[in-house]
């Protein structure tokens, strides 16, 4: 039989063994984050450096003693950098307001109401999955080309109204409310649509508010399609922004500028991750579990 002496060795021996098992963790995970983190240290970091200070480095340096803010200056002057972030604002506040409409009734449609072919039609859309997006941004160019949409917001936005990855993820969602609510509800005379705005979107909204930032930031990096549909500089997106002053605004050379447009193009999706970052994990853990 063991002694007292013996389980309070094996429970110290326990205890150290997680001890160093979470300090292993740690270690790695703090190496890991340092590898994400740099580019956007190394990012801020050349957007502060004067552009003599950046060519003159023939070893990169990894602090600066001398910061200057005026490649901001130049980020907004070069090109105009403040209409492209007026055009993607409201590219993307019409693009994710008509996405949210369009998936929310097909959602609903696939997860409560009984159609002929219902299955099949799914299984279709889930097939959609499957095919290239450049397929599929072939296909967009030379319908939006031929309904004659190119430069206009129009023929930026349709493309992006709908996502077969979203309506999957919102009516597995759905599927989790109880059908007895519904049932009940079409007992007491509520229309689906009222249903719907009432009792489904409310407990569903983690869901609906991850799908919302989703699509957001989807749409604030844009870049290729925006880039194929308009030449026109009275569309272009931030993203595009960035093209444009390495083409038309400082030549090829002038990277702090350059970075400083980056970091300015990236703040609002970096803010925007750090207040939602949780109901984004709480919306896609919700929507990917049954039961």
């Amino acid at each position: 039989m063991k002694s007292l002496t013996d389980y309070e060795k094996i429970g110290r021996s326990k205890k150290r063994r997680q001890a160093a098992g979470k300090t292993v963790t740690y270690v790695l995970l703090s190496i890991w984050a340092l590898i994400v983190l740099f580019p956007f240290y190394w990012m801020i970091l050349c957007s502060v450096k004067s552009y003599s200070a950046y060519n003159s480095e023939y070893i990169p340096k990894f602090f600066t003693l001398s910061p200057t803010f005026q490649n901001y200056v130049d980020a907004f002057t070069a090109v105009p950098l403040a209409k492209y972030f007026a055009n993607t604002i409201i590219f993307t506040l019409a693009t994710t307001a008509i996405m949210l409409v369009v998936i929310v009734l097909a959602a609903f449609a696939f997860a409560r109401l009984e159609f002929k072919g219902k299955n099949l039609l799914f299984t279709l859309f889930l097939a959609l999955m499957m095919i290239p997006n450049e397929l599929v941004i072939i296909t967009n160019f030379v319908t939006i080309t031929n309904w004659d949409m190119r430069n206009t917001f129009m023929g930026l936005i349709l493309p992006s109204v709908t996502s077969v990855f979203y309506i999957y993820l919102l009516k597995e969602n759905f599927e989790q409310v109880p059908e007895e609510l519904y049932k009940a509800a079409k007992v007491d005379g509520t229309s689906d649509l009222k249903y719907l705005c009432k009792v489904l979107l409310p407990i569903c909204k983690p869901t609906v508010t991850t799908i919302t930032i989703l699509k957001v930031i989807e749409c604030w990096n844009s870049y290729v399609w925006p880039r194929l549909i308009t030449d026109d500089e009275n569309y272009f997106l931030v993203s595009n922004g960035i093209q444009e002053i390495r083409e038309n605004g400082f030549g090829r050379e002038n990277i702090p500028a350059m970075m400083a447009a980056v970091v300015v193009i990236s703040v609002p999706l970096i803010i925007l991750f750090l207040i939602f970052h949780k109901k984004i994990m709480e919306g896609v853990s919700r929507g990917g579990t049954k039961g």
